[in-house]
C-alpha cells in the first residue's frame, strides 16, 4: 500500500468540513467511482456513512497525495 501524505491545504479543508482522515484513506482506498481531474489529479467518490466524500489526489511512484477533501452530500 502506498503512503498517503495530507497537504496543508488539504487539512485545512478536512477540518473545516470535518471530514476525518480515515474517511479520505476509506474513499481512496475503496472509492465507488474514481475519475480523471484536472492534469495528473484524480477524484474518488464514496459514500462514508450518510456522507458522499469527493477527494482530490494526485499518485504518484510511492505515495498518494491529497489536494482536498470535499462533502458533497449538500
Amino acid at each position: 500500500m502506498k503512503y498517503i501524505h495530507f497537504s496543508r491545504h488539504a487539512k485545512n479543508r478536512m477540518r473545516w468540513r470535518k471530514i476525518t482522515e480515515h474517511q479520505v484513506k476509506e474513499t481512496i482506498l475503496s472509492a465507488e467511482l474514481i475519475v480523471d481531474s484536472f492534469g495528473n489529479r484524480k477524484a474518488a467518490y464514496k459514500h462514508v456513512g450518510d456522507r458522499y466524500i469527493k477527494v482530490i489526489f494526485v499518485e504518484e511512484y510511492n505515495k498518494i497525495i491529497v489536494i482536498t477533501a470535499i462533502d458533497k452530500t449538500r
